[in-house]
């Protein structure tokens, strides 16, 4: 009996290897590389082996399946997202505290560092401080909180914009507002939805206006929805149930963006303007939440403030690092500039950011407000009064 066990299960095991192995070769027909790679020095070899291991259908499936039981037992995902109810999720740089005690005073002196050496060169510097997403939407939170630290940021950086006096808008109102409206923030996505886009650049607009900052320019834009399609989300990469479970996953939303345009008649004195050299008086510099085009926020905020404007936002590298970038061009390129928006999402107050790219001399001239260097000088690597929002 326990020899036609034993042989029953090794017929079962070979068969299982006969049956994954016959379902991995289809990595290795799929497989193809440039015609440069060289074979002598491995490269070839390590790219198979990469394509291999990528491919091969027992690891996607292990994936999936842990991913599955985290999700559905313990409402976890990986790293990098906290689920909440409703299939909303959230970053969870919302979440922890900062890693180093004076994180927030630190990204604070290069901020007033950055105003500072801006009204240097007769340049106005506008935060606009964007609400996190577990701020605007705590009611989709699940057990998990964002640390008190978290949740006292906001009101503390309003608070220390005042006792710096400085004027800088305050845009968590106007987007809890407009809540009633439309989704602000996408449900499966870190970013707003261009309804919240448009939501925060009226209520920069207006604040401007009011406080005699900018007014309403004499440029008309005009706005258009395009074809609405299906959106995945950013944050859904840390739930990794795609392909085998990808219908257990939060469900998928629709996202429609939009597209500003200068109005008709207006094109000709756009290019006029390239003519004699003149750039837009406003720059926009910040994140993905200014530079992905899906959220038009740039477009948002020339149709609200009747002007055009340069964007030198960035994805992927924070609100920190495309500023310095923008602080290290000529004198001749910022020579027209008079107003810089400060796109800047409140959970990077909490958030190192990676300097290495920029000279150690020329970012401690900026911290003590010195006369600053050319951007030559770059490295070789890169040649609360408010009362605590209860969640």
């Amino acid at each position: 009996m326990n020899r036609t066990l034993n042989l029953l299960y090794s017929l079962i095991f070979c068969s299982l290897l006969l049956v994954l192995c016959l379902w991995s070769l289809r990595a290795v027909f799929g497989f193809s590389t440039a015609s440069e790679t060289s074979v002598l020095d491995g490269k070839l070899a390590l790219a198979f082996e990469k394509h291999y291991d990528a491919e091969f259908p027992v690891k996607q499936l292990g994936t999936n399946l842990w991913a599955l039981a985290g999700y559905r037992l313990f409402g976890e995902g990986r790293q990098g997202v906290i689920i909440g109810q409703d299939g909303w999720l959230f970053s969870d740089e919302e979440f922890k505290p900062a890693s180093k005690p004076d994180q927030l005073q630190d990204n604070w002196r290069l901020v007033n560092a950055v105003r500072a050496e801006l009204e240097r060169r007769g340049v106005t510097l506008v935060l606009a401080l964007l609400p996190a997403k577990a701020r605007l939407y705590p009611e989709h939170l699940d057990d998990e909180l964002p640390a008190l630290a978290q949740q006292r940021l906001y009101p503390k950086v309003l608070d220390m914009m005042r006792q710096a006096g400085l004027d800088w808008p305050n845009l968590l109102p106007a987007l809890q507002q407009a809540k009633a409206q439309g989704p602000v923030f996408l449900r499966t996505d870190s970013h707003w939805t261009p309804f919240g886009a448009e939501v925060a650049a009226r209520s920069l607009a207006e604040h401007l206006a009011r406080q005699g900052i900018w007014q309403h320019g004499d440029q008309t834009f005009v706005t258009e929805a395009v074809a609405s399609r299906e959106h995945k989300g950013d944050l859904l990469s840390f739930l990794p149930l795609e392909p085998y479970f990808a219908d257990l996953q939060p469900p998928a939303e629709r996202l429609r963006p939009r597209l500003t345009r200068a109005a008709e008649g207006q094109e000709a004195s756009a290019e006029d303007e390239l003519f004699v050299d003149a750039l837009p008086s406003i720059a926009l510099v910040g994140t993905s939440y200014s530079a992905n085009p899906d959220w038009n926020f740039a477009g948002a905020l020339k149709q609200a403030l009747g002007s055009d404007l340069v964007n030198y936002a960035e994805e992927g590298k924070g609100p920190l690092v495309p500023m310095l970038n923008l602080l290290q061009q000529g004198d001749k390129e910022l020579a027209g500039l008079r107003l810089v928006i400060w796109e800047f999402p409140e959970r990077y107050l909490m958030l190192p950011s990676d300097l290495s790219g920029f000279d150690a001399a020329w970012l401690a001239r900026l911290h003590n407000g010195e006369e600053p260097v050319s951007r030559a000088l770059r490295t070789a690597t890169s040649t609360s009064t408010e009362p605590i929002l209860q969640f």
